[in-house]
């Protein structure tokens, strides 16, 4: 008979060594996935973990897709760390995207242009990311609802938001009666940081964030707060820190990044409002906050081998005609592998013998 027996004091070098190793598990379980459908599975993992870093493009498209999923994933760092599970990132990456695509669309009709409305239309977003998170932390605060349900649900809210807006007002007349605004001018698009790609400012800011957000939690007070409360709320208590404080902080500032994540999504590789402006980032950037040990800086690695395997799974598509799902799968099995490499840090297998 097995049991679990709790270890006495688990290292730092095992914690951090557990995303490697579930990493390598995921490897050895998409190679057996990959026989068990009847490809071969050495192509199948280069298409994965090859194939996007073997030129200057396919590094590039890693970084466009990076770049949400950090943006995202420090947010989300900063509320776990407080102990506040927001779960609804990706609506407010919706929403961000929503009122920065609404305010890029107003002033390309006024034909208004230039860095300031760049940086206006940014703002716009972030301010409607945040106003989305703080929906799920005035009812937390208020009424001490559930974050986890509260903001899962007002995801929905936010796509249906999203496909009354661009099968409404938001359409473009001259588009064929396609859900989706019309094109963004060039003038308001996000300047490209490599030339011949389609890398764009976005990961620039999400670099400052993941700077940001380690500065933050490790250097100021405001962070050490958030940190403590997140780790002994009683302490946090006796110590006369606000948990109140704690939680609209950290619910805001994710909020606020999820919505410039959207923001940059709509001025960048996209260029318009569609109703599937995210192929899941805020829900994928759980797991890079988690691959990353809740660490600003740590998420960078973690979003870097998330964003591989969304452009692995689209080269599975396309190369050995496997479905879109396969994405799904392999953050699944990362997961899963880190969840079980945890517990394996925390508590140790005995096997007791029955008298």
């Amino acid at each position: 008979m097995f049991k679990l027996e709790a270890r006495a004091t688990p290292s730092a070098a095992m914690s951090w060594c557990s995303p490697l190793l579930a990493l390598l598990l995921t490897v050895l379980c998409g190679a057996l996935l990959f026989v068990a459908l009847g490809k071969d599975p050495l192509a199948g993992l280069a298409v994965f973990f090859w194939e996007p870093m073997k030129d200057l493009r396919g590094l590039s498209e890693l970084g466009v897709k990076v770049a949400p999923l950090l943006l995202i994933a420090v947010g989300l760092a900063v509320c776990y760390r407080a102990n506040v599970y927001n779960i609804g990132a990706e609506g407010q990456f919706v929403v961000g995207a929503v009122s920065g695509g609404a305010a890029a669309l107003y002033f390309d009709d006024a034909g208004a242009a230039g860095a300031w409305v760049t940086a206006l239309v940014l703002l716009a977003g972030m301010a409607g990311g945040m106003a989305w998170a703080g929906v799920t932390a005035f009812l937390r605060d208020r009424f001490n609802a559930s974050e986890i349900l509260v903001s899962l649900m007002l995801v929905y809210i936010a796509q249906l938001l999203l496909s009354y807006l661009v099968y409404g007002v938001l359409k473009d007349p001259e588009g064929f009666n396609f859900p989706q605004s019309k094109l963004l001018s060039e003038a308001l698009l996000l300047p490209i940081v490599l030339p011949g790609t389609r890398l764009h400012l976005g990961i620039i800011l999400a670099l400052l964030a993941s700077v940001g957000g380690w500065l933050f939690l490790s250097k100021s007070m405001a962070g050490f707060r958030l940190r403590v409360g997140g780790m002994a709320p009683a302490a946090a208590r006796y110590a006369g820190f606000s948990a109140r404080k704690s939680l609209w902080t950290s619910m805001l500032l994710c909020g606020a990044l999820a919505g410039l994540a959207g923001t940059c999504e709509v001025l960048g590789p996209l260029g318009q409002l569609t109703p599937s402006v995210s192929p899941g980032y805020g829900f994928a950037a759980i797991i890079v906050a988690y691959v990353g040990r809740l660490h600003p800086v740590g998420v960078v690695f973690s979003s870097f081998i998330m964003a591989m395997f969304y452009i692995g799974g689209e080269l599975a598509q396309s190369r050995l005609g496997l479905p879109s799902a396969i994405t799904g799968v392999f953050q699944g099995v990362l997961l899963f592998a880190l969840l079980a490499c945890d517990v394996l840090i925390h508590y140790k297998l005995r096997v007791s013998r029955k008298p």
